[in-house]
């Protein structure tokens, strides 16, 4: 069965593939999964229909038969333990890539997305030029951390995993900060992840809504 995913029908990213059904189509790309797309206003996402499948009126949402998912990570914790490609076959490297998932999720995304919101969103604030330093080096810290885990490896823990791709979409984040310059391992880390062709497959999916919203 053809799963169907949600998608913003005009994404707040203007298709630069940071919203976070990107990380679901590369998913769906690297295990060669077929799959349809709901687009979805902002205002049909607090409409019931949209709620029953997704409590908290976000995006991505996956569907397929009676299963319904929401949060990025735990439908591509699902496509990876559906189908081959994205999790090792080993029991402890398995292990260890869904670690690197929630690492990516837990400890690498919130200090970013506190960048993402005082840039955006508290620009204008009082507080902004003294808290965004502080937002930076919290970064930093984590960058640092990650960047000696990776050391000069392609990927976290041998062949590319569900765990690098999220970590990836994370990092992602960084792009247009300056901060992953000042880690070259983790640049071209991103960089490699980016040249994957299911990346390449997935952003140009995503980049063709925005583009025909903008038309529209």
């Amino acid at each position: 069965m053809t799963p169907t995913i949600t998608a913003f029908q005009r994404s707040p990213d203007g298709g630069r593939g940071q919203a976070r059904d990107m990380r679901v189509r590369w998913a769906l790309e690297e295990v060669g999964q077929p799959y349809d797309v709901r687009l979805v206003s902002f205002s049909a996402m607090k409409q019931p229909a949209h709620l029953a499948v997704n409590p908290f009126g976000q995006i991505p949402t996956y569907e397929e038969g009676d299963l319904c998912l929401f949060e990025s990570g735990s439908i591509v914790f699902h496509i990876a333990e559906r189908h081959a490609g994205l999790l090792p076959e080993d029991a402890n490297a398995r292990s260890r890539a869904i670690t690197w998932m929630f690492a990516a999720l837990n400890t690498m995304e919130p200090p970013i997305l506190e960048l993402v919101t005082a840039v955006i969103l508290e620009r204008d604030a009082p507080w902004h030029a003294a808290c965004l330093p502080l937002v930076e080096d919290r970064i930093r810290k984590r960058l640092a951390e990650l960047s000696r885990c990776l050391g000069d490896s392609d990927w976290l823990d041998g062949a590319f995993s569900a765990g690098d791709l999220i970590m990836v979409a994370v990092l992602r984040r960084l792009n247009r900060s300056g901060l992953l310059d000042e880690f070259p391992n983790l640049a071209a880390y991103v960089a490699r992840g980016e040249a994957r062709p299911a990346f390449r497959r997935a952003f140009d999916a995503q980049l063709a809504v925005a583009a025909a919203a903008a038309a529209g």
